[in-house]
């Protein structure tokens, strides 16, 4: 029952979202609604799904309830690659922005598939993936730090502005671009569901029941990672999505993974959208870029989640 009521909400959400903001003058109704409101509410819908079930199953194939889609490094992978185009196409041009977008999607999936090469290769343990993951996140900031103090002002201006996030889209044309990537994504993940499961249970249990765990671990590694992937070259890197959803979640439902990753998904899709709804409403004439509203949320929920799994005091 907590299940429907909880997806009724997630949906009410979401058809409620582009009819709130300032009225719009009524020859420009239209056009706002249709061609910006709508397009973006159907942008957040399509990355917080993504991140929430990429999420979700990141934390399942790990065994760590703080693992993100950022463990893989793919976030900074994205962020590496952004920054590039950012420094070798200083002046903003509709060519430059999908200079932008093709660089972080680039950079995303080699830092993605080298930890991917590294958790098929037999050897490693799931541990030394993430640990791996934590490096490829690390070597990345530094790299990105001195981009940004190679480049000039307006190249890091912009580099500032995309490193904090934001849904702002107008048309049809960046949901219909992720639409694919994500779309993929999903079902590739959403298709491991079994698979985990078992793996919870343990790797030889896993294998007794005719999983193959190593091909299992990379198929989600790179299908979760094409995702986040798409979502961060035309979006900018949105934190804490993919931490926070799940936990929600589990919370609300339960940590069986054929209700964790779906549910996630939908969950994801509906609190981004309200994120962004706040962000962009919040302040008149004024936008907040979404992946700063997410941290600021984030942030506390986080603390609150490691605090209550923290043993007592003798």
């Amino acid at each position: 029952m907590r299940g429907w009521l909880l997806a009724a909400l997630c949906l009410a959400v979401v058809a409620v979202a582009p009819w709130i903001g300032p009225t719009p003058a009524p020859e420009a109704a239209a056009f706002v609604i249709e061609q910006i409101r709508i397009p973006r509410v159907l942008t957040a819908v399509l990355v917080g799904a993504c991140l929430g079930v990429v999420g979700a199953a990141f934390q399942a194939l790990f065994g760590n309830p703080l693992a993100t889609p950022s463990t893989t490094g793919t976030t900074a992978g994205a962020t590496v690659g952004a920054l590039v185009a950012l420094v070798l196409f200083p002046v903003q041009t509709t060519a430059s922005s999908i200079g932008v977008a093709a660089c972080a999607f680039l950079g995303a999936c080699l830092v993605a598939l080298a930890v991917a090469a590294l958790a098929a290769g037999g050897r490693a343990r799931i541990e030394d993936v993430l640990l791996a993951g934590v490096a490829a996140t690390l070597a990345a900031g530094a790299v990105s730090t001195g981009l940004q103090v190679t480049a000039d002002e307006a190249a890091t201006f912009r580099a500032v502005r995309w490193s904090l996030g934001s849904l702002s889209v107008v048309g049809y044309h960046t949901p219909s671009v992720l639409m694919p990537g994500v779309a993929v994504s999903l079902a590739v993940v959403l298709g491991r569901v079994r698979a985990l499961d078992a793996m919870v249970l343990g790797e030889a249990t896993a294998y007794s029941q005719g999983v193959d765990v190593r091909r299992v671990r990379v198929e989600i590694l790179v299908g979760g990672a094409l995702g986040v992937a798409a979502c961060v070259a035309w979006c900018g890197p949105i934190a804490f999505v993919g931490l926070v959803v799940p936990h929600i979640v589990r919370l609300t439902l339960g940590a069986s993974r054929r209700v964790l990753l779906p549910m996630s998904g939908l969950v994801g899709a509906a609190f981004l959208v309200a994120c962004d709804t706040v962000a962009r409403t919040a302040w008149t004439g004024r936008e907040l870029p979404v992946g700063v509203l997410t941290a600021a949320l984030g942030a506390p929920l986080l603390i609150a989640l490691v605090l209550s799994r923290a043993p007592p005091r003798a």
